[in-house]
């Protein structure tokens, strides 16, 4: 992750909410991007607390990306700025994912409705391309997982064609991501099972079908909780 700002990594990728890939030419973006992944794979472990400087170093970009980039995290709740001190990593907990995701299923539900009717013919073909992208990730690949899902959501969120949505649902579904992907035991058999169901929301997405989208939707949610409690029962 040292790598200069000149660098092309898969991070510098997003969608244009078409399901084409273009590269980031923002570098508070790019450092965003960089540093929420650090943080989601627990390469920034929760509870530590680093510089400024030594962020700046591990996500190989400047101050002033970096500092826009960390603002954004805080306001996420990923991380805080404790002034002359540092940048703590806010830790994860089963109480806050549960809180998490009672507002997710509301806000995901009313996403995949919207997209039913609003999504144009471009991106539900773009969704087609993700679903079987979904059928195709290398087994246990957990960070090729996580841009697929990134890109899922931010494609859900743009053909329902609501920004005050998109802005709602962008902290909920990283803060849930980053819970899912501390606490995953069996790589594999979750991994299968989420591709599973996100593709069961692209695919009715696609047909039209506005009852089995906010159904699927459900169904996502429903496994996310009970796999926030089996954290518990595992420890």
């Amino acid at each position: 992750m040292g790598g200069g700002e000149s660098e092309f990594r898969l991070e510098d990728k997003v969608s244009d909410g078409r399901g084409r890939v273009q590269k980031k030419t923002n570098k508070a973006d790019q450092a965003y991007d960089v540093l929420q992944s650090m943080i989601t794979f627990q390469e920034l472990p929760p509870g530590s607390m680093l510089s400024e400087a030594a962020l700046m170093e591990l996500a190989g970009f400047g101050r002033t990306p970096v500092r826009e980039a960390l603002q954004r995290l805080a306001r996420e709740r990923m991380v805080e700025i404790h002034p002359n001190r540092g940048v703590l990593v806010v830790g994860t907990s089963v109480e806050a994912q549960l809180k998490l995701l009672e507002l997710r299923r509301t806000v995901e539900e009313l996403a995949v409705r919207l997209a039913t009717h609003r999504a144009n013919a471009e991106r539900k073909e773009a969704m087609v391309r993700l679903a079987n992208r979904l059928d195709n990730l290398p087994d246990a690949d957990l960070r090729a997982f996580d841009r697929t899902l990134k890109e899922i959501h931010e494609l859900i969120a743009t053909a329902a064609d609501n920004d005050y949505l998109l802005v709602a649902m962008t902290p909920l579904q990283g803060l849930s991501r980053r819970f899912w992907f501390a606490h995953i035991q069996n790589p594999d058999e979750e991994l299968a099972t989420a591709a599973s169901l996100h593709s069961a929301i692209l695919h009715a997405i696609c047909h039209g079908d506005e009852e089995e989208a906010a159904a699927a939707s459900l169904r996502l949610n429903d496994y996310l909780v009970e796999f926030s409690y089996r954290t518990i029962r595992s420890r």
